[in-house]
């Protein structure tokens, strides 16, 4: 029997409203808790056509401001050069699809591609495996530890971090990625596989950074994030812990920006 993908997007906004939201509509601070959130990692891009299926997707499925899962779209450029450039792709977000694939001893990258804890997820079309790998996921005692506090500056945010690996074994290799993801972002494609289409992104990153967690399972600092000048409806800051030798996410943390601390452009 084929999946019903409402019936997914209907499981999953239950299992995130009965969550309780990261942040406090007015707070500039999030801290993540002793479950495990999921991150889950979308690959796309304006120039392939089956890509807007998958936009949609993630915009439909992961409400912002929710626990439970966080989801973040990266816009790769290699299609950039069959007749439409991908304003939002960027060669960094290639380079980490690619980092994935080989940390999980893989071959296998491709647009659209999903990934949950650093793992592809092909079958993300299939509304009750997506249902029960969150769920599963929901149930597992954290790996790691982070807190954010976010304050404005012009042109772009600062990010005060910490986080903490509890198990000595998930140290090595372990980092913390900082970015900040916009939502409502729109092109009108006039070339390429999707011209004459007007495609909606949420969940773009715009930008990321990362910090070493040292020997004690610790990482802390400011992290200065620089954003282009468009600006999407809404902002987000989101923090995850990976080990970027085995590419597996310790623990995710989403920090939707109330207007006291949204950038300042």
């Amino acid at each position: 029997m084929a999946a019903n993908p409402f019936r997914f997007v209907a499981v999953i906004t239950a299992l995130l409203a009965a969550m309780p939201s990261a942040a406090s509509p007015a707070a500039c601070h999030a801290a993540s808790g002793r479950e495990t959130v999921a991150l889950v990692e979308l690959y796309t891009s304006e120039g392939c056509d089956s890509c807007p299926p998958a936009d949609r997707w993630l915009s439909s499925a992961f409400a912002p401001g929710r626990t439970g899962a966080v989801a973040v779209a990266f816009h790769v450029d290699y299609w950039d050069r069959l007749g439409w450039k991908d304003r939002f792709a960027s060669a960094a977000w290639t380079k980490r699809q690619y980092d994935s694939a080989r940390a999980a001893h893989s071959d296998l990258v491709y647009t659209p591609q999903v990934l949950i804890q650093g793992r592809d997820f092909s079958d993300w079309r299939n509304g009750s495996r997506n249902a029960a790998a969150l769920e599963e996921l929901a149930r597992v005692p954290a790996r790691a530890d982070i807190a954010l506090d976010a304050a404005p500056e012009p042109g772009r945010i600062a990010v005060k971090l910490s986080a903490h690996v509890q198990v000595p074994a998930d140290r090595k290799g372990a980092r913390v990625f900082v970015a900040v993801t916009e939502d409502g972002l729109v092109s009108e494609v006039k070339a390429g596989e999707n011209a004459g289409k007007r495609l909606v992104h949420d969940h773009v990153v715009r930008t990321l950074r990362d910090v070493a967690v040292d020997d004690g399972g610790d990482a802390a600092g400011t992290v200065t994030l620089a954003l282009p000048a468009e600006a999407g409806r809404t902002a987000t800051v989101v923090a995850f812990v990976q080990n970027v030798e085995t590419g597996v996410v310790l623990q995710a943390l989403a920090l939707p920006l109330a207007q006291a601390c949204s950038p300042l452009r």
